[in-house]
């Protein structure tokens, strides 16, 4: 997909700074997940978790998520 921005709005900004800003609104959106808002922005997924901190935007874990770590946890603690 190609999106065009008017040069005027975005003639003091880097291509990073774009992609960063969208992933973290979508993210903040709940329209991608933390994975693919790290990817689109180009860095790791630890790098993501902090500006997500820094803009305080809460990670999205749920009690399902919870549940899926708690079961992982005590399948790995049998072992």
């Amino acid at each position: 997909m190609k999106i065009e921005v008017p040069e005027h709005l975005i003639e003091n900004l880097e291509e990073r700074d774009l992609l960063l800003d969208l992933a973290v609104g979508m993210y903040a959106a709940n329209r991608l997940s933390l994975g693919q808002a790290a990817d689109l922005a180009g860095i790791p997924q630890g790098a993501m978790q902090r500006e997500l901190g820094r803009r305080q935007i809460p990670v999205h874990y749920d009690l399902e998520d919870l549940a899926h770590d708690l079961q992982a946890a005590a399948e790995i603690s049998r072992r």
